[in-house]
């Protein structure tokens, strides 16, 4: 059975992901399911491949030079103060990086752990284009602007 991550690129694929920010070019940029802190997002590699180990050379270095990108947008597009970045491949089996903007407005006990630990992702808001479209159209703009997406 394809795990969760590989539905998501294929959705993305056949253009029928509504959490798809943009077209990076190692893969897919998307909301998080839920916005445990606002403006949580997923890089989802492409093609789908187990773990970064599994990437060689020019894709390797494309999908670590994506993450940063999307971190630099982040911290244009949020306030964010830093960003953090997750890549477990464990749940899921197939290549993604959570990508986690962190806020100087945060509890303090929860500011220097893991927003994993701490926040409470299956019970945060769920993402919607109602709520979350300027942002999502916002970090377009960014990346688009930066050439790190590819317009869709």
């Amino acid at each position: 059975m394809t795990d969760v991550i590989a539905q998501r690129v294929a959705a993305a694929r056949r253009g029928s992901n509504p959490s798809v920010i943009g077209r990076m070019k190692s893969g897919w940029l998307m909301i998080g399911e839920t916005q445990p802190l606002p403006g949580y997002c997923q890089l989802l590699a492409d093609p789908v491949v187990p773990t970064i180990n599994d990437l060689h050379g020019e894709a390797r270095a494309q999908y670590l030079a994506d993450m940063a990108a999307v971190g630099d947008a982040l911290l244009a597009v949020t306030g964010a103060v830093r960003i953090n970045y997750e890549t477990w491949c464990n749940l899921a089996p197939s290549l993604h990086t959570h990508i986690v903007p962190r806020y100087a407005s945060e509890d303090p006990e929860k500011a220097t752990r893991p927003a994993g630990t701490v926040y409470d992702y299956d019970a945060a808001r769920p993402s919607s284009l109602e709520q979350d479209g300027a942002f999502m159209e916002a970090m377009r703009r960014f990346l688009f602007l930066a050439q790190d997406v590819i317009n869709l």
